[in-house]
Order: structure tokens, then C-alpha cells, then sequence
């Protein structure tokens, strides 16, 4: 006897799935042209990265397994790993530039200031 409820479940998550997360993955990818400051913490860490980990390792825990799903799923993690890091590098960046610039403004009013007093 056919089970027709498992071929419907195994053409919807083994097929589907991982079609519609190269997409998102494609998406991420055209998001490399967007300034690192309009990129989101909250949806490259826990929305694109942590739910592809999770498929990830559900992928392969299924029978069969998905090998379709696991790959969108680690491409997606890969893309939403390198959008953090231009995020986390852009945001060290611009506190250091606003450090040193605040170290400059400091240094010259204290010279400033060292030169009033010694004149």
C-alpha cells in the first residue's frame, strides 16, 4: 500500500525547502552591495544564521537524509556569517574612529590648557 501522506511530506520539505532557502541565501548575497550600517544584528544572527544551523542539523537527522536542505542551510549560515562580520568589523571601526577623534579633542585642551598655565 502506497503511503501517500509520506511522498507529500518528502516533496515539501526534501524539494521546497531547500529551493526557497537558495533564495533567501541569493538575497543575503545581494545585500553585500548595502552599506555594513543598514544590516540588522538580530535578523543576520538569529533569524537567517541560527534557524539555518538548526535545519542543518535537522537535515541530517531526518530519513532520508537531506543533503539539498543541509547545503541551502550551511550556504545560508556562510552568507549571514559574512554579513555579521561586516557588521561587527564596520561597528569596531567607527568606535575607534570616534575614540581617536576624542583622544585628538582631548589632547589638544590639554596642551592648550598646559600652555595657558605655563605662559
Amino acid at each position: 500500500m502506497i503511503n501517500y501522506t509520506l511522498i507529500v511530506v518528502n516533496i515539501i520539505v526534501h524539494f521546497w525547502a531547500p529551493t526557497f532557502k537558495w533564495g533567501v541565501i541569493i538575497a543575503n548575497l545581494l545585500d553585500s552591495s548595502k552599506s555594513p550600517e543598514e544590516l540588522s544584528y538580530p535578523q543576520q544572527a538569529a533569524a537567517i544564521a541560527g534557524s539555518a544551523l538548526v535545519w542543518a542539523k535537522y537535515s541530517t537527522v531526518v530519513t532520508p537524509k537531506n543533503w539539498n536542505l543541509f547545503s541551502s542551510s550551511i550556504g545560508m549560515a556562510a552568507t549571514a556569517g559574512y554579513q555579521l562580520a561586516r557588521k561587527i568589523q564596520s561597528t569596531v571601526t567607527i568606535n575607534y574612529d570616534h575614540f581617536q577623534a576624542r583622544f585628538l579633542f582631548y589632547s589638544k585642551l590639554l596642551t592648550s590648557l598646559y600652555v595657558e598655565i605655563e605662559g
